[in-house]
This record gives structure tokens, sequence and C-alpha cells, in this order.
């Protein structure tokens, strides 16, 4: 997930949910399934990197920035067909 974020590939991103996982984004949107998780992400993801070279939650550093708050990510995951995918996730920002 996060080299599919990092590198801004929408569609490998997209591929790691199961069909029906929710999804709530670090601004607190919910996003029911997969079709609107691959329409928010394409809306977002693409330059939502540039310049930054993050990871989930920080700067390469592993330091937030004071401006971004600290992500809290939780991700419930269930098998599917061999393969641990991701069921409901949250990237919820706690602002210190």
């Amino acid at each position: 997930m996060e080299h599919a974020q990092q590198h801004e590939l929408v569609d490998e991103f997209v591929g790691l949910f199961r069909a029906g996982a929710i999804w709530t984004t670090g601004g607190g949107r919910r996003l029911f399934g997969r079709d609107e998780i691959a329409a928010f992400t394409r809306q977002v993801l693409p330059g939502g990197m540039k310049g930054l070279r993050r990871t989930m939650d920080s700067n390469t550093d592993g330091v937030p920035r004071e401006d971004e708050g600290e992500g809290t990510p939780l991700f419930v995951m269930s098998r599917e067909d061999g393969q641990w995918r991701p069921a409901a996730c949250q990237n919820t920002t706690v602002l210190g």
C-alpha cells in the first residue's frame, strides 16, 4: 500500500482492497466499495505525492510536519482467495 501511494500507482493501490471495502480518508471522508475508493483515489493520488516522497503518514525522515498532524492508520484485513486484503481501513489525521 505504501509503495503504491508513494509511486502514485492508482490501479495497484485500488487493487489491494476487497470489492466491498470501506476506507476512511485522512480527511475523514468515508468511501464504500472499491469503485468509490477508485474514483476518489484517481482524483487525489496523481500528483498528490509530488515533491513529498512521504510514507503513508510521515515524511521520509519519519517525523510528521507540524502542519499535517499525525495519521492513525487502522487496517482490518480479511483473507480472500488466499490473499490478505484491506476490508475496513481508516487513516484519519489527529491534530496535535
